[in-house]
């Protein structure tokens, strides 16, 4: 079996924990992503694979396989393939929108190609994810994905909208999360079948999963996260830790987001830890993993599956511990 790059422990946690299936199917996944970049070009090509091979958590992935369990394996495979593909595609994109230099510690694509080639990289992923999905004649997870990608572009512009406000409210912070990346972990568990508890538990590991990111842009180090610590508030990017220090300490509202530079950055996470702000994000992080996890119980699960699926999303807070 292929292992997917990059597996940060707790990851490899739930595939040492399930049975030979999860391990077989993500192999399967892995290759059929591969499969999907290969044959539209050299320069696309030669950049969607840098894409992949800067590997990932595969959550997404393993969430719709879990989800949808050891007995369907063709559909389910192809799904979680193509919601990979679209997350990759989104990557590639903000990296264009950001001017990242690095992500995951390795040069973007926007950074080595260049911001047109990066654009038609991100757009031949979103566009393969979809033919996969076409190919199999599946309607229904064509109109999942559909959906959760029109979430992540309506999330996309409000966090754009919104930034270097420091009059951005929690709520709406929220609300960005719950469409840029909450959605898209929801739609991963709906494209193994329609069912409330399993919307609950997608959308309260992907909420929980942002919030703790946030918490991580701002706490560091950069040899852990890929990326310079503060990188959010050096994009204008408002974020829950940043919002919850500024109740603590008002003086951060006068802050000039748009004068930062690098080491101003790094001064300003500094005053956010200072106020506890980072230690309070994380426990509501925390809380709504538990309630995700309370979601499974009410779910119609074997045992192996709930026990899989809680270890996932203990997983989302193991990564940022």
């Amino acid at each position: 079996m292929t292992r997917p790059s990059s597996v940060p422990p707790p990851v490899t946690a739930v595939l040492d924990a399930s049975s030979r299936w999860l391990p077989a199917r993500l192999g399967e996944v892995e290759e059929l992503l591969r499969q999907s970049i290969a044959d539209h070009g050299e320069l696309l090509g030669e950049d969607a694979k840098a894409t992949l091979d800067a590997g990932g958590k595969r959550l997404r992935p393993m969430l719709v396989l879990l989800c949808a369990g050891p007995e369907r394996s063709g559909q389910a495979v192809r799904a979680a393939a193509a919601i990979e593909l679209v997350h990759m595609a989104t990557l590639v994109h903000d990296d264009v929108l950001d001017e990242a230099p690095l992500r995951r510690g390795l040069p973007t694509v926007a950074a080595t190609s260049g911001r047109e080639r990066a654009t038609a990289t991100g757009d031949l992923l979103f566009s393969r994810a979809f033919a996969l999905l076409a190919e199999a004649d599946d309607e229904r997870a064509v109109a999942l994905l559909a959906d959760a990608s029109v979430a992540l572009a309506r999330g996309e512009l409000a966090q754009r909208r919104d930034g270097f406000d420091l009059s951005i409210a929690e709520g709406r912070y929220l609300e960005r999360c719950r469409l840029k990346t909450a959605r898209l972990f929801e739609c991963a568990c709906l494209l193994a079948r329609e069912d409330e508890q399993l919307r609950e538990f997608g959308a309260g590991v992907g909420l929980s999963f942002q919030l703790l990111d946030d918490v991580l842009d701002v706490s560091g180090p950069p040899e852990r996260t890929g990326k310079a610590r503060g990188t959010d508030l050096l994009d204008g990017t408002v974020t829950l830790p940043l919002i919850e220090a500024a109740e603590s300490d008002p003086t951060i509202r006068e802050v000039d987001l748009q004068a930062l530079d690098a080491e101003a950055a790094e001064a300003l996470c500094d005053r956010i830890a200072a106020t506890g702000a980072l230690e309070r994000v994380r426990a509501r992080a925390l809380q709504m993993v538990a309630e995700a996890k309370q979601s499974l119980e009410r779910a119609d699960f074997d045992p192996e599956q709930r026990q899989l699926l809680a270890l996932v999303a203990d997983g989302v807070v193991q990564r940022y511990s």
